[in-house]
């Protein structure tokens, strides 16, 4: 077993303090070229190279090109018409992936974050990868940290979940260690950096291993489950089928060869692969021309399954910025009040709505503090003790205040909360503040009400949603009051539906709520984080918007993540999805475009999958019927499945396509194939068994690649529906291609014109595989239907 990873806890030997003015320019640029900047080697993503290697040495290529040399060894050349294909499949999938990196790191660019470092006596932003060993940085809640660095100023709190699993935040004092991946969520520190880059200990794991994510896509899941599979039998009933035809047939190499081929090749669903990597990638690069930012494939998958959306008020319903509307005194004047918020406000310098709020009405005096308790989402509330003893605290009434609240206070502050004011008290005492402990308040100097801008879009996008039923759960640590009336003004549906998670005491509680409530009042950061759990538990697809430090544990717990630009690096890092202009108004977009890639996979998927299904069960047959032979050859499956399957595949992939998704992908698709595959199976069994009669052999191929075609024709009609103009259009391409290259091109593809009694023949078969698709759907559709009822 190896060794675990330890967290830095001594410093190096040559470690030595900068000073307090941080690093000069010059300093800088030295280190960084003696091998000490913050940069890790390999976070430049995959080059051009690297991309075409991924694509053209895959296990369906290496086996596309082994069949290809069989063929050329027997001398059928004719039959490798198939290898244009394959090597087309990889030209596309390269340059589709390669565009969607490029979007993905054009975006990451624009992006990633600054943190502030010293450089030259002055505080300036600094991407964390151009910092250097040595760099002084100051943290701030909200900021991700980024290299092992030791606190030398200030304090508050990081919180370590990333690295060490507890949700908990760790104190840091002057001294103490902050771990590279973890993020500040209260307080100002000034820390130096002291191991870098692959030195720190994010990098030393990302060296080791790749940092262990959400599970990936269920598509892809699956996808790979059929790969698996597919595999698994291919090759073994290939062999075994020339075996046959070779030795118990006494057919020659230059026959049973492309036969065999001719059934391995029809089992590969190769541009099933290439369907899902170009899908995903036009979906990387169409939410990229929204501002979207994927950093996880998956997450475009999740959000178009989400059926439940939770949202936290600030910087979703609304913009984020606040206003004071006004100050309500309480034991002294407000000219008694505006001078202590302003000594309060001239100790902290975080930047937060709230603060920025009431810095716009009220100046911040900035004087020395004793102590200082910075706000923490845990406490709703904040504190300073000055020099003199007078100690200040701010806050949410409830915390603050508690049993000390007077009825006049308690309701002056539900009349404010009613009309959807965020309400802060400012309290007074005398004795040192901490976190864990506040001296007694001797007075109440006042309210300050302050309200939310809604955001422009917002009514719109929340009816969005209510329409493609997707549920909404608004999550926020402000008063449950406050945040129901901003929901009633954007016009959410069961906005009255509200409760207090102050007062969920157990986890029962919180899991009856999670269904029953809508707004969520007074949560504390593990709350939001078990109420997403609760709803997975529920059975249901959860998606999760936020912007700061307190939602990470609830981002990361749900099946989608969504995170705006505008808030912390660290939200931004654990999200799977990015807004860059944070801009909530564009999620029905985004979710759009995940329902139409998904969609338009599991449509396109099944006539892919219908080929697979046919040669599978072919195979078998010819297997089992004495003297039975493959009816096709290479150049004949590459007629159907280029027309029939691949052409419309690609075309239907591009579709716009909103329908919420449902069920198993790999359920659904089996279940669309199996109609068509069983019937070309058993119609081309039937053609194959009439050269036992005395039938010619080449026309009874004819029948069965023009019998593939009619079946593949069917099924593609069904997936059609409802019609639309491109889709009518791509079914005359299809029909008329087919037609040219049965009747006009019939020496390239090894067709035969057909006697009276062949064009009889197909006639009957076509009949019969028809009835055989509709028999077969109809069973399918019975089995399904008893399943959801017994469900």
């Amino acid at each position: 077993m190896e060794k675990a990873l330890k967290l830095p806890d001594e410093l190096p030997q040559d470690f030595r303090y900068t000073d307090e003015g941080g690093l000069t320019g010059q300093e800088a640029d030295e280190l960084r070229a003696r091998g000490y900047g913050n940069r890790l080697t390999d976070d430049g993503g995959k080059s051009i190279g690297q991309i075409l290697v991924g694509n053209l040495f895959t296990l369906f290529n290496l086996l596309n090109l082994l069949l290809a040399v069989c063929l050329l060894l027997v001398g059928s050349y004719r039959n490798t018409l198939f290898m244009i294909v394959v090597i087309a499949n990889t030209l596309i999938g390269t340059v589709q992936e390669f565009r969607a990196m490029k979007v993905i790191r054009e975006m990451k660019l624009l992006n990633t974050g600054k943190i502030s470092v010293l450089r030259d006596g002055r505080e300036i932003p600094c991407a964390p990868d151009e910092t250097v060993r040595g760099d002084l940085v100051v943290l701030r809640a909200g900021d991700q940290v980024p290299a092992d660095a030791v606190v030398v100023r200030g304090g508050g709190a990081a919180v370590e979940a990333l690295l060490t699993g507890e949700s908990d935040p760790v104190e840091k004092r002057v001294n103490s260690w902050l771990y590279s991946g973890s993020y500040v969520s209260e307080g100002k520190m000034t820390a130096q950096l002291v191991y870098v880059a692959e030195e720190s200990y994010v990098g030393k794991l990302t060296r080791e291993a790749k940092k262990t994510a959400r599970p990936g896509s269920r598509l892809m899941q699956d996808l790979r489950k059929l790969i698996r599979a597919d595999s698994m039998v291919l090759l073994p009933l290939g062999l075994l089928l020339f075996l046959k035809q070779y030795f118990l047939n006494h057919q020659p190499v230059g026959r049973a060869v492309p036969s065999s081929v001719a059934a391995m090749l029809g089992m590969i669903p190769e541009g099933l692969i290439l369907l899902t990597s170009v899908a995903m990638a036009v979906g990387v690069i169409r939410l990229g021309k929204r501002k979207t930012l994927v950093q996880e494939l998956a997450g475009i998958e999740t959000l178009a399954r989400a059926d439940i959306l939770c949202l936290d008020k600030t910087g979703t319903i609304t913009t984020g910025e606040m206003t004071l509307d006004g100050i309500v005194p309480v034991d002294v004047s407000e000219a008694e009040i505006r001078e202590a918020l302003g000594r309060f406000l001239g100790v902290f310098d975080e930047q937060s709505g709230t603060l920025d709020a009431l810095r716009k009405s009220v100046a911040p005096q900035p004087e020395k503090a004793k102590a200082v308790v910075p706000f923490s989402s845990e406490r709703k509330q904040s504190a300073v003790t000055f020099l003199d003893g007078t100690a200040l605290v701010l806050g949410a009434p409830e915390f603050v205040l508690g049993p000390q609240m007077t009825e006049k206070v308690r309701e002056t502050v539900g009349t404010l909360t009613a009309e959807g004011k965020r309400v802060l008290v400012l309290a007074g005492g005398t004795g040192i503040v901490s976190a864990d402990n506040m001296p007694p308040l001797r007075k109440v100097y006042g309210l300050c009400a302050l309200s939310d801008t809604l955001r422009p879009g917002a009514r719109e996008t929340l009816e969005y949603f209510r329409q493609q039923e997707v549920a909404i759960r608004v999550i926020s640590g402000d008063n449950p009051k406050t945040v129901s009336e901003v929901a009633r003004k954007a016009g959410l549906e069961g906005w009255d539906r509200w409760v207090d998670a102050a007062t969920l005491t157990d986890d029962r509680q919180l899991e009856e709520a999670a269904e029953t409530c809508t707004v969520f009042g007074r949560v504390t950061p593990e709350q939001k984080k078990k109420l997403v759990l609760a709803l997975k538990a529920a059975g249901h697809n959860v998606a999760m918007t936020g912007d700061g430090v307190n939602d990470i544990p609830a981002l990361k717990a749900a099946d989608c993540s969504i995170a705006m630009a505008g808030g912390s690096d660290a939200a931004r890092n654990a999200a799977q999805l990015t807004l860059l202009e944070s801009d909530f108004t564009v999620m029905p977009q985004i979710v759009l475009e995940g329902r139409r890639v998904i969609n338009n996979i599991t449509r396109s998927a099944s006539l892919f999958l219908m080929k697979t299904v046919f040669s599978f069960l072919l195979s078998v047959l010819t297997l089992l019927i004495p003297k039975g032979a493959y009816p096709f050859q290479p150049i004949q499956m590459t007629l159907v499945s280029s027309l029939m399957i691949g052409l419309p595949g690609f075309v239907l992939a591009l579709e716009p396509s909103g329908e919420r998704i449902r069920g198993s992908f790999l359920k659904t698709v089996l279940f669309r194939a199996l109609p068509g595959g069983a019937a070309v199976a058993m119609t081309a069994a039937a053609a194959m068994a009439l050269h036992h009669f005395g039938w010619d052999a080449e026309e009874c191929g004819t029948i069965s690649t023009i019998l593939a075609g009619i079946m593949g024709y069917a099924v593609l009609v069904q997936t059609c529906i409802p019609v639309t103009r491109l889709r009518i259009a791509l079914l005359a391409v299809v029909a008329a291609g087919f037609a040219l290259g049965t009747l006009c091109l019939k020496k390239v593809f090894f067709l035969v014109p057909l006697t009276g009694p062949g064009w009889t023949a197909l006639a009957i078969l076509t009949a019969a595989g028809l009835a055989v698709i509709t028999a077969v759907s109809l069973v399918l559709r019975k089995q399904r239907r008893s399943k959801c009822a017994e469900t």
